[in-house]
């Protein structure tokens, strides 16, 4: 397992992370401490959650279970916590199920850190993250109308400059260790960075973005600024929600998986992805490789990346995954997933 570093912290992760968001719904606590173990075993050493999880689906009475379900494995193995680095996010504006969807600002901060710091069972949070702008991102699949419009933009700047500022006093009470983004744009990221700066409160150590085969918007102005700036990517999603492992090719909807829960993949699913995704089997295929191991050895090359975030609703899958830990693609393979990409650009 390679070791990245976090940011300018000091802190160094995997390049393959533990991603928890199924943890209380397709996945059980049971299940979830196992893959916590597993994880571990194989040198996985940061795992990623928030609030808001688990997902498929959403809903009222389980947001916050999985940081429950950790922190059941935390409290039963106190002696490990310091064995990984532990990642965790504040929900963004307009999710109701936290704080009736207020915005993230000073105010929520202190509570939403402490809510989670009880429900992980920790002293502290490793990285602490924002899970969406207040103003709005064109994550989600909102790039194909995006406009970023309608935000007074010294408004903006003000509510960034009196997070920092919570943000610092959390750090000064030991409750979190390091400030990353999730959803972010070039623009925000860069703001983030330079007020920091001029505060002299946490700089961000990492973003936490959508990335795969299938979704690569990181890859021009995002990717400039992680290199220049340290500001490393966690790519989520990067079996592209499961698309990846070709388990939907032909018209198949496993029962229990993501698209038997939500059919529409969180508006991912179009007839192009499906001939995009047979363009990469077939890559994988040519050169008898696994399409899972392929797409996550592809991530892992990438010169902005600090850390794969990879899910696995059953601890079969996890086996898998972990069985192409090892795997280093050949210049040839990456060539042809070039030439796939040029073929099949951003399908959703």
């Amino acid at each position: 397992m390679d070791m990245k570093p976090l940011g300018r912290t000091g802190i160094e992760v995997s390049d393959l992370c533990l991603g928890t968001m199924t943890f209380g719904t397709q996945t059980s606590e049971t299940d979830g401490h196992r893959q916590m173990d597993m994880a571990l075993a194989a040198g996985i050493n940061f795992v990623d959650a928030a609030e808001m999880y688990p997902v498929n689906p959403v809903s009222k009475e389980t947001v916050g279970r999985t940081e429950e379900i950790l922190g059941n494995w935390n409290a039963a193995n106190p002696a490990r916590r310091g064995e990984y680095i532990l990642a965790t996010k504040h929900s963004g504006a307009g999710f109701m199920h936290a704080r009736d969807g207020a915005a993230i600002s000073a105010q929520t901060i202190p509570e939403a850190i402490e809510g989670s710091l009880r429900r992980l069972q920790t002293e502290c949070i490793d990285l602490y993250q924002f899970h969406w702008p207040n103003r709005g991102s064109y994550m989600f699949r909102q790039n194909w109308n995006y406009a970023p419009s309608g935000h007074n933009t010294n408004e903006v700047l003000e509510n960034m400059q009196e997070c920092l500022e919570a943000l610092q006093q959390q750090v000064d009470k030991g409750n979190i260790r390091a400030f990353g983004l999730s959803n972010e744009s070039a623009w925000g990221t860069a703001q983030w960075l330079r007020l920091s700066e001029q505060m002299g409160t946490p700089r961000v150590a990492s973003v936490q973005n959508e990335y795969s085969l299938l979704c690569r918007h990181f890859d021009t102005d995002m990717a400039e600024l992680s290199v220049h700036e340290d500001v490393g990517l966690m790519a989520f999603s990067p079996l592209g929600a499961g698309f990846l492992t070709g388990k939907y090719q032909g018209g198949a909807v496993p029962k229990g998986s993501r698209m038997d829960l939500v059919p529409t993949m969180g508006g991912r699913k179009y007839e192009r992805v499906f001939g995009a995704v047979d363009a990469y089997l077939e890559v994988a295929q040519r050169h008898g490789l696994d399409p899972v191991h392929m797409a996550l050895a592809w991530c892992r090359t990438r010169p902005f990346m600090m850390s794969a975030i990879f899910g696995a609703t059953t601890v079969t899958q996890l086996e898998h995954i972990l069985a192409g830990k090892d795997l280093r693609l050949s210049d040839e393979v990456l060539t042809e997933i070039g030439q796939a990409h040029r073929a099949h650009p951003m399908p959703f």
